[in-house]
């Protein structure tokens, strides 16, 4: 099968094209190189550097290619700057997100996995998380990726694109040969190990008085590796129809729990400062992942959080400045 990961230079699209290739398949990477990294691109995939805003880019790419199948990762996600910036967001996320559907559907693809995210569900009704929660958006982020689903489930109706929105919770971990390195970095699990590596004195623990066992935030996290799998089965399952999965361990840690697990897999000393809660922090979000482990047989093989943070761990003392270094 030959497939167009955009943002394949990213921490997704980077392991998700490293799991295709050792099955076999023909990747073509295209990625402007905004969050990732050339170093990032598995040396055997064919990488493009281009932009889904330049319609004419992504025309090229897909006359020069005859794709079977398209993982859409390429994507505005920082949270906190999409309510800063609402029109990056629903602007350009959609936009470019149709640049490609479009050019995808004239060439007559029809599989699409869309990388889609938990910020669906900023007040879920029930924990853990399933299919039926109503959506309701916590961001301009999420509304982006909302609307992308929408479009996905019109474009499957009116041209027969069969699509998987993959809908995240917390990625973490590595591969052995591919990381998590953004810059920014806003994610839990890599701003602790930084602490780990002396990069910051110290991890900022946003509130303390949650309702949780211990005061701080819940979250589930997902091994990357476990998660580039879901995408390969949701991949083999579109023949059958469309679908869409909530991804997480179905289990959840507190910020607190990554902390500690943190300085048992060091064997550093990891110091943190409690600060007041961020708006738009829920207490708890947890994934039920039920749906695909019944529908497709998806099972995490890195459900334990020691095993996320160990293998993160060791990428990123193996590359302690990143992909630059």
């Amino acid at each position: 099968m030959n497939i167009l990961l955009t943002g394949g230079a990213g921490y997704i699209g980077s392991v998700v094209s490293e799991q295709l290739i050792d099955r076999g398949e023909r990747v073509v990477v295209f990625d402007n190189l905004y969050q990732g990294h050339r170093a990032a691109v598995q040396p055997d995939a064919k990488f493009v550097q281009g932009d889904l805003s330049d319609r004419s880019a992504v025309k090229q790419v897909f006359d020069e290619n005859a794709f079977d199948a398209v993982m859409h990762f390429a994507s505005y996600t920082l949270v906190g700057e999409s309510m800063d910036k609402p029109f990056k967001y629903i602007g350009d996320n959609v936009t470019n997100g149709l640049n490609l559907l479009q050019e995808a559907v004239a060439h007559g693809v029809r599989r699409f996995i869309l990388s889609s995210t938990a910020n669906l569900f900023d007040r879920p009704a029930r924990i853990p998380i399933d299919e039926n929660e109503q959506i309701i958006p916590g961001s301009p982020y999420g509304e982006s990726k909302y609307l992308l689903e929408r479009i996905l489930a019109w474009l499957d109706h009116t041209s027969g694109l069969k699509y998987a929105a993959l809908r995240y919770f917390n990625a973490a971990g590595a591969s052995e040969r591919f990381g998590e390195d953004h810059t920014p970095e806003t994610h839990l699990i890599p701003l602790v190990l930084k602490v780990a590596l002396g990069n910051f004195p110290h991890i900022q623990v946003y509130g303390g008085d949650y309702p949780t066992h211990d005061g701080t935030c819940v979250r589930d996290y997902i091994h990357v590796v476990d998660l580039a799998q879901a995408h390969i089965l949701a991949l083999q399952a579109l023949d059958r129809g469309s679908r869409v999965y909530n991804l997480g361990n179905g289990q959840g840690f507190s910020v607190k729990e990554v902390i500690e697990t943190s300085q048992r897999v060091t064997g550093r000393s990891i110091p943190s400062i409690v600060r007041d809660r961020r708006p738009g922090d829920p207490a708890t979000l947890i994934a039920s992942s039920e749906q695909i482990r019944t529908e497709l047989g998806w099972i995490p093989k890195y459900p334990n959080l020691e095993d996320i943070i160990r293998s993160a761990w060791e990428w990123h003392l193996s590359h302690p400045n990143g992909y630059e270094g």
